[in-house]
């Protein structure tokens, strides 16, 4: 609402987003069809596709400043697969704050897309077969969200090779690799366990546990479905926030 109300007011510049409007809200303007007698509005836009992790959370505000809802391709990984990732790539990182941001922004999605044409897959999903999941996923967006398809039905292996690279998933296989001899921290049920993890010099290792689990439950919960619900109860960030942030996402 204040990003909004700032907009209108003029309060904040908004070049860069008119120009991504102007795109995403294309359409040629309606014509008078004489022979039918009715005005026809064609449909011109070209597909596209954004990517940005930001977009969990800032959803509803750009869907109010859109013509129509897109639809969402919601993907999620193992949440310590991702908070190890991000302390390698990011300075002063700690594996507890990427749980935290793993849960609150795979929470947010899944809210913020209610009611919008969502199909879902998993990163998991992708690496182990990536013909097969993509074109499940290329079939859903056009069969069940309208999405324009492609000019082939069947998507090639050669297209899909230049996205899917195996050799990028370092932390997965760093994960994965003696995963069975370390000690059962939990058992979601349905085959999903949290596993114990080695921690390089955590300041407070129950806390980093502790939001493991709370990480650990939510993707247990998406791999069964439960957490698609949209009466499902996330869990209550506000009393496990690492102590370096200072604010609620």
């Amino acid at each position: 609402e204040k990003a909004l109300q700032h907009k209108q007011e003029g309060k904040i510049a908004f070049n860069e987003g008119n120009t991504a409007l102007q795109f995403l809200n294309n359409r040629r303007k309606p014509y008078w069809n004489i022979l039918q007698w009715q005005y026809i509005i064609p449909r011109i836009r070209p597909p596209y596709l954004q990517k940005d992790p930001r977009m969990c959370i800032t959803l509803p505000t750009w869907l109010r400043l859109m013509d129509e809802k897109p639809a969402v391709l919601f993907t999620y990984r193992h949440p310590l697969e991702v908070a190890m990732s991000l302390k390698h790539r990011e300075e002063n990182f700690t594996i507890e704050y990427g749980l935290y941001l793993w849960t609150v922004y795979n929470m947010r999605a899944l809210q913020n897309s209610d009611g919008s044409c969502r199909v879902t897959t998993t990163n998991e999903a992708v690496f182990n077969d990536p013909m097969t999941e993509v074109q499940r996923i290329k079939n859903e967006l056009t069969e069940k969200c309208h999405v324009i398809p492609p000019p082939t039905q069947q998507i090639s292996e050669e297209l899909v090779d230049e996205f899917v690279d195996p050799k990028l998933q370092h932390k997965g296989k760093e994960r994965k690799s003696g995963a069975d001899n370390l000690a059962s921290l939990k058992d979601f049920g349905n085959g999903c366990v949290a596993r114990d993890f080695l921690s390089e010099a955590s300041a407070n290792r129950t806390a980093e546990v502790d939001m493991y689990l709370i990480a650990m439950g939510v993707f247990c919960d998406l791999e069964n479905g439960k957490a698609f619900a949209s009466d499902y109860e996330w869990p209550d960030l506000v009393f496990t926030r690492p102590q370096n942030i200072v604010s609620d996402i």
